[in-house]
């Protein structure tokens, strides 16, 4: 049996048994995910978890009656209706049903019936061995609009062994340990507050402290690779967004400052794009000066959505790794060439590249108000775009319909914790912008032309980052990303003075480090180091003061004793410099 009909079968049983405790519910839809299914309700009263166990034994007593389901196919429209009389939301959906679409419903003996086009197993008797378990329940509007009602969205686990159930809920409870708007939070890297608004993240000392350290990283790798940084304003006046098609094409996800109808209205920037075009435009360009790179750490803005915004991972101003790059037709792979390298680069340091699948993001041609420019450029540039990621050996996936409005793109993709896959790089090719900005250099042969632009971005968003490297390493950063990254604790207040000169010789090695000088027990002082996950806990009592050592705690629960401090800041040194992942155990 297909994993997705046994769970879509379960759905229609537990759709039966609501309806049984709940005789006035109205039927949403309940399609299969990725580790179960969920199935939306319209309830007389709320649903909470203590429905959750009588809801599974009803399931349990509509299994066991090894009922046969079977399908039924409506004449027309009228007859379907007449069926569906009462189910609101059935109604709506069987009117929008093309006309020579069938209209297929699916009945048990017991007297239930559910809209779906199937298919099913054949019996109930078929799904008595499946595991499921209600875990949660949620509100969500009917079809994603918040123009419409809001319905109880009950969301099951559903395998067809117990062992795989039981499995797949230990892997959700590490997922949970590990969700970086719990962990990031508890340890310190961000908070938000319900006065400044939602979607609108606070960067606490770690936090802070770990973006720092990237975008420095960042944007000293991109100056060694050609990249000239520039700065550029947070708002332009909406003739910018008119001339590049952003008014147009992205007005709903923009923040506008005033009134649409007003002569000059301003926008906050949801990109860096026209700004960036601004500085190509301060004069005109030569063949020679191409490619021109430009990069820039930039704060964006854009109107999500409230029930698209989650931590650090999907926000209304983050700040971006962007980066644009005006070449030739010639340079154009080996400029894409780079653009995929640095990506690469950025995503080995920080140990995400294991994570990450290619998308090749195409238009949609059966959408072309969605996008600018005509069919024959967009093939024409999809098939070069094509060939350049064939001759680079990306291992990539097509996407339709997910194209930037005024070119291809090449996404890296990932996943956090919980599945749920976001975009973390794109590299984009735009053949148009540059000549709706009059973005002209001069030829070899004397003519005006418009080079290719390609929108790219070294590391992604920075909040995104952080959130995902949270998750991955479940707050026990690498050692040259850890925000603190050697934490000293004297044994005795006496031993304070030796301390002093510990944290000296590490800050004057490049160190982040911090000492706890308070006249406490030691062992608060180390659990205090270990539960923010420090890298290396250095203790310094009467042996290691006289001798010029210290006794290293590794996190993870290893332990160095008498290391030279000198050897242990060499050591430190080197991890900082390697980029490593792993830390040191021996000094």
């Amino acid at each position: 049996m297909d994993i997705s009909v046994g769970r879509h079968s379960l759905a229609h049983v537990m759709a039966q048994a609501v309806m049984e405790m709940f005789p006035g519910a109205k039927l949403g839809i309940g399609p299969c995910i990725d580790d179960g299914f969920y199935y939306d309700f319209d309830l007389p009263e709320p649903l909470t978890n203590e429905h959750f166990p009588e809801i599974e034994e009803r399931m349990a007593k509509i299994l066991k009656t090894q009922a046969p389901l079977i399908r039924e196919e409506y004449a027309d429209k009228e007859a379907a209706l007449k069926a569906f009389a009462g189910q609101t939301y059935k109604e709506e959906l069987i009117r929008e049903l093309p006309e020579d679409e069938p209209i297929v419903a699916y009945h048990t003996s017991t007297g239930f019936t559910d809209l779906c086009r199937g298919p099913h197993v054949e019996n109930t008797r078929e799904l008595l061995s499946w595991a499921y378990k209600i875990h949660s329940v949620a509100g969500a509007y009917w079809r994603g609009s918040e123009k419409n009602p809001m319905l109880s969205r009950l969301y099951v686990y559903a395998f067809p062994k117990r062992d795989e159930l039981k499995a797949h809920i230990a892997q959700v409870e590490e997922a949970r340990k590990r969700d970086h708007n719990k962990l990031g939070r508890s340890l310190g890297y961000f908070t938000t507050s319900e006065m400044i608004g939602q979607g609108l993240p606070i960067l606490m000392p770690n936090g802070a402290k770990v973006i720092q350290i990237l975008q420095r990283f960042v944007e000293d790798e991109e100056e060694r690779r050609g990249y000239q940084l520039t700065r550029t304003p947070s708002m332009a006046k909406n003739d910018l967004y008119r001339v590049s098609g952003h008014w147009d094409h992205y007005r709903d996800g923009m923040f506008i400052l005033g009134h649409e109808e007003d002569p000059a209205v301003f926008a906050l920037r949801p990109m860096t794009c026209p700004f960036q075009f601004q500085v190509y435009l301060s004069k005109l360009r030569s063949y020679r000066e191409l490619p021109l790179r430009y990069n820039e750490t930039a704060t964006l803005f854009r109107n999500e959505g409230s029930g698209e915004m989650h931590g650090l991972i999907r926000v209304r101003q983050f700040t971006l790794s962007e980066g644009h790059i005006a070449c030739l037709p010639e340079q154009l792979e080996d400029e894409f060439r780079g653009c995929v390298d640095l990506a690469m680069f950025m995503l080995n340091a920080v140990g995400l590249v294991d994570d990450v699948s290619f998308r090749f993001s195409k238009w949609d041609e059966s959408n072309r108000e969605k996008y600018i420019g005509d069919a024959a450029q967009w093939e024409s540039v999809q098939a070069r775009m094509k060939a350049i990621l064939d001759h680079l050996q990306v291992d990539y996936v097509e996407a339709d319909g997910e194209a930037a409005f005024y070119g291809p793109k090449l996404d890296l993709q990932i996943r956090n914790v919980f599945g749920k896959e976001d975009t973390l790089i794109t590299i984009q090719i735009d053949f148009q912008l540059a000549g709706r900005f009059g973005m002209e250099y001069v030829a070899s042969d004397g003519s005006k032309q418009y080079p290719y632009i390609i929108h790219r971005s070294s590391i992604g968003c920075y909040e995104r980052t952080l959130a995902l490297l949270i998750e991955k390493y479940a707050g026990a950063f690498p050692f040259w990303l850890a925000p603190v990254q050697v934490g000293v604790v004297p044994v005795r207040q006496h031993h304070n003075d030796c301390a002093c000169e510990v944290i000296s010789a590490l800050k004057k090695a490049g160190l982040r480090c911090e000492a706890l000088l308070e006249d406490e027990g030691m062992g608060g002082k180390v659990n205090k180091f270990r539960q923010d996950k420090v890298p290396y806990t250095l203790i310094i009592g009467d042996r290691e003061a006289e001798a010029g050592t210290v006794s290293v705690k590794i996190r993870g629960g290893k332990q160095a004793q008498d290391v030279p401090l000198e050897a242990f800041v060499k050591a430190c040194v080197a991890l900082n410099e390697g980029l490593a992942l792993e830390l040191a155990e021996t000094f």
